[in-house]
């Protein structure tokens, strides 16, 4: 069964630092929605550590983790990236962008190394950030005449719905949000009462 609710983080965590051997290895987390926002992050770090050697980053995005990306930067092959990457799927966390960067001490770490170094770092950078739980949401849409208002907004408030839209200018109109793994069942109660015109393109057809 699809799960309906997700972690991610609202916003930036705080900067960690891990030291070995020399080496300084700033951690940071974003949220992020898009790969654009990802390289905005990543053009904010490189200006501010502009002398830095590596800048070594994972993501995921998507409230179902569909997608993801790491990036090594130059560190030897999955010595970095997928570290980091390890560290969002233990905490189980999405819409997030976590960037390890690396100043060299002089001192080669070696492969096993720097994979310990890059899960720690983004293990502290995580441990730095405020983890939220948030659940997904489809919306459907009801459009009534004025004397089935009060029907609706009493439903609203007894199934503890989400009212993110109405206009009242001509007729009602309302866009009502509801927790996926109950969406179905809502949807039907308020598609069975005369008068209410309900629609969703998240609605499954009852004939098939």
């Amino acid at each position: 069964m699809e799960k309906d609710a997700y972690k991610t983080i609202s916003k930036p965590g705080n900067e960690a630092l891990y030291k070995e051997k020399g080496s300084k290895f700033f951690a940071y987390s974003f949220p992020v929605q898009s790969e654009t926002e990802v390289e905005a992050a990543l053009d904010e770090l490189k200006t501010k550590h502009h002398k830095a050697s590596h800048f070594c980053y994972a993501w995921q995005i998507g409230q179902n983790y569909e997608h993801f990306r790491v990036n090594d930067d130059g560190e030897p092959g999955n010595s970095a990236g997928m570290p980091i990457y390890g560290q969002l799927q233990a905490y189980d966390v999405t819409n997030i962008l976590v960037v390890v960067v690396r100043y060299f001490g002089g001192t080669k770490l070696g492969v096993g190394g720097l994979i310990s170094a890059y899960k720690i770092s983004a293990q502290m950078a995580l441990d730095e950030s405020k983890i939220l739980s948030k659940t997904i949401n489809l919306e459907f849409e009801v459009h009534c005449e004025y004397d089935k208002m009060n029907l609706v907004m009493r439903m609203v408030k007894e199934y503890d719905l989400n009212l993110v839209h109405q206009d009242l200018a001509l007729d009602c109109n309302f866009k009502i949000s509801v927790r996926q793994k109950d969406f179905q069942s809502i949807f039907e109660k308020f598609k069975a009462i005369y008068g209410l015109e309900v629609s969703s393109e998240f609605a499954q057809d009852e004939e098939e």
